[in-house]
């Protein structure tokens, strides 16, 4: 009886234990159905389908005039889905009959692989069935639109079972020109230039597309259940592609002529501040160069073109005028332990007007107008370069501007000298857009213009945002130091370090600069100059500022501002001014006219047509069938008529060949030429009777 007790209650425990198991499963069942369902069955979605994002159309960078800087165009990935209803119906009817001309279709448009080689990858796809078989990757718009009409693919995705993939490259259409400014967009990698300036805008908005997973391991899209991105948006920068072009070739010739490490060339408009061309260039290992870095934006000590921040100062407290005198010591003064020097001894030149030196470039002549002027108060006279805004950024729309130093006397550098030597540019930094931007209030009149790259934002061709030009400071100086200041920029380019650049056709302004730049630990050993070139062109009514840095390769046999940055500046400025000549009035304030033209005889009507094409001035009436003789007078093209008595031999003499062919003909004489040019001398006088049949010499020269 225990036994038989015994025995049911174990029968007993083992039931309730598996009632107890048993409920134990179903309330797991009922927990993991409706308390964790969600999260398993998103786990399970997981293991077969997932988001992935659809990057949207990168919006396009253009130029000012609408020309394409950067944009995005399609590539296509080809796959093929081999189990397509319509490749496996009756038999794979449509695949059978087309494989071959596929193959020798697909042969002849990649030409990676012959058709045989094609049929077999093909047939393998085939045999597999892959929903998802990669056959060519990276393809081009043009030859995916061939693509589509070939055998098979002509049919649709149904019945053809071509898939094609699009996806987005980033292209500069003019390659070098404006690169590190227009900027990289790069996948891996963090952009650069207006395209991370802006990245915002032109991004758009990233869509997604759902995939799923099917055998061995490949996602396919999920038709039905893609988020569409939203296109980004365009840009419409300051640049100019054909100024561009001049700014970089002219920077280019004069890098690769003397062997230069790097340089930069800004243009920058007057009236606006708007940037339109800057061009950047870098030595690469094969001496070829590239567009590798911002060098407009990085701080480096400025030399001899800082030294307008140093007249604009002294003249405007009025310690000094550009008339007043300052001994340059032959090019050379000791100030404490240091001596300062000037690139050139000037023996014999002592005491000169303050113009005069800023004309020779003097280090001397503005150190001591500096001394003189601030040496008891040196920190007034840097709150004159902080009033210009030599110590910030200029704010430009570019990530990665330079820091600006100008020190004070709390800084831990300085120096009993650093004032003497701030003043011909050393122990300060700036960046080239810096030094551009304060020459440019110069030009505008004291107006300091912020620079800036881009005008508007466009959205499907509206603008949705805009950008007009911003005045930083009204002005820099007083009209007095202005003035002045005009006049010796003026005279560097006729009198000074600048006069090899100057030109009969336009007057110019601007400032040389060379500045000595240490290497390393090695110092200055290595003689490395940084030339410089900073001016705005015409003068007389100022429409660019330009502004040139180069840096030279050690030892360079050529390096002083002049004849390194200078010639750069000058090929800018000169086919500027061929391109706008027709827009423009004269830029001189003189009259430059060729000899040849200003005093040739000729009819009335054609010297109306030249004065009216060339907008030259002019004085008095003239008859358009009159024969007149030209001169200069009082600035202006004056005429007196010729007179040619009917039965008298004509008179020629300053007119050029056609026109004295043509009275003398018509008069009934053989002429004889010589030379070349106009006519100095006629064997018979003007006015002399006519004969029958006489032969008349004509010297021209």
């Amino acid at each position: 009886m225990e036994v038989k007790k015994d025995i049911l209650w174990r029968v007993y425990l083992c039931f309730i234990g598996m009632v107890l198991f048993g409920v134990a499963i179903l309330v797991k069942v009922f927990t993991v159905q409706n308390v964790e369902g969600n999260y398993w069955r998103s786990m399970a979605d997981s293991l077969h389908t997932r988001y992935v994002n659809l990057d949207a159309d990168r919006g396009t960078i253009y130029s000012e005039e609408g020309r394409m800087l950067s944009t995005s165009i399609p590539y296509f990935d080809i796959r093929m889905d081999f189990a397509a209803d319509g490749l496996r119906d009756k038999n794979g009817k449509i695949f059978k009959d087309n494989v071959d001309s596929l193959s020798i279709c697909l042969s002849r448009l990649f030409g990676d692989h012959t058709a045989a080689e094609y049929k077999q990858i093909l047939r393998e796809g085939y045999k597999s069935k892959d929903r998802y078989f990669l056959l060519k990757r990276d393809i081009l718009f043009t030859q995916y639109q061939q693509l589509r009409t070939f055998p098979m693919f002509r049919l649709g995705k149904n019945k053809g079972g071509l898939i094609a993939e699009t996806k987005n490259k980033r292209i500069n259409p003019f390659k070098l020109l404006a690169n590190r400014t227009i900027g990289l967009s790069r996948q891996n990698a963090q952009n650069v230039g207006l395209e991370r300036t802006y990245d915002e805008y032109l991004k758009g908005v990233t869509g997604k597309r759902l995939m799923r997973r099917i055998a061995g391991g490949t996602f396919v899209p999920v038709e039905g259940y893609d988020i569409e991105p939203e296109n980004g948006r365009d840009i419409i920068t300051t640049l100019d592609v054909n100024m561009q072009d001049i700014v970089e070739t002219a920077l280019m010739n004069m890098m690769v002529s003397n062997e230069a490490e790097h340089g930069t060339c800004i243009l920058m408009e007057v009236k606006t501040g708007k940037i339109k061309a800057i061009a950047n260039l870098g030595r690469q290992p094969d001496g070829s160069y590239f567009e590798d870095m911002n060098y407009a934006l990085q701080v480096a000590e400025p030399g001899s073109t800082f030294k307008l921040a140093t007249v604009i100062s002294v003249l405007d407290d009025k310690y000094y005028t550009m008339n007043d005198q300052v001994n340059l010591n032959e090019g050379r003064w000791q100030i404490g332990r240091r001596t300062v020097f000037d690139s050139e001894p000037h023996p014999g030149q002592t005491n000169v007007t303050v113009k005069h030196a800023f004309e020779l470039s003097s280090n001397v002549g503005m150190a001591k107008l500096a001394y003189q002027s601030y040496s008891k108060r040196p920190n007034d006279f840097v709150a004159h370069l902080r009033k210009l805004r030599l110590d910030k950024p200029t704010g430009i729309d570019l990530v990665g501007e330079g820091k600006p130093v100008i020190k004070n006397t709390k800084s831990r550098t300085w120096s009993n000298t650093s004032l003497p030597w701030m003043a011909f540019g050393y122990e300060v930094l700036i960046s080239p857009l810096q030094t551009c931007m304060l020459y440019n209030a110069v030009a505008n009149n004291g107006t300091m213009m912020k620079p800036y790259l881009v005008n508007a934002i466009m959205d499907y061709g509206q603008p949705v945002k805009e950008f007009e030009p911003e005045v930083v400071l009204d002005s820099i100086c007083t009209q007095s130091t202005l003035k002045q200041v005009k006049l010796m920029l003026e005279g560097v380019v006729t009198n000074g370090t600048a006069k090899a650049l100057w030109s009969p056709y336009y007057k110019f302004a601007g400032k040389t600069g060379t500045a000595l730049v240490a290497n390393g630990s090695r110092g200055y050993a290595d003689k490395i100059y940084q030339s410089s070139f900073a001016g705005y062109f015409p003068a007389n009514d100022p429409q660019y500022t330009c502004v040139v840095v180069i840096k030279n390769k050690p030892h360079a046999v050529k390096f002083y501002g002049g004849a390194v940055a200078g010639p750069v500046f000058r090929e800018v400025a000169d086919k500027l001014y061929a391109i706008a000549l027709e827009k423009q009035k004269p830029m001189r304030a003189t009259l430059a006219i060729d000899t040849l033209l200003a005093f040739k005889t000729g009819q009335g009507r054609e010297w109306k047509e030249i004065l009216t094409t060339l907008n030259l001035p002019m004085q008095g009436n003239v008859n358009n069938n009159s024969w007149v003789s030209a001169k200069v007078d009082d600035k202006k093209i004056a005429f007196s008529p010729v007179q040619q008595t009917k039965g008298s031999v004509p008179n020629v003499t300053g007119m050029g060949l056609k026109d004295a062919l043509y009275l003398l003909e018509n008069a009934g004489l053989r002429v004889i030429i010589r030379g070349a040019g106009k006519v100095t001398n006629q064997s018979i006088p003007g006015g002399a009777q006519l004969e029958r049949n006489q032969t008349i010499v004509i010297e021209l020269s």
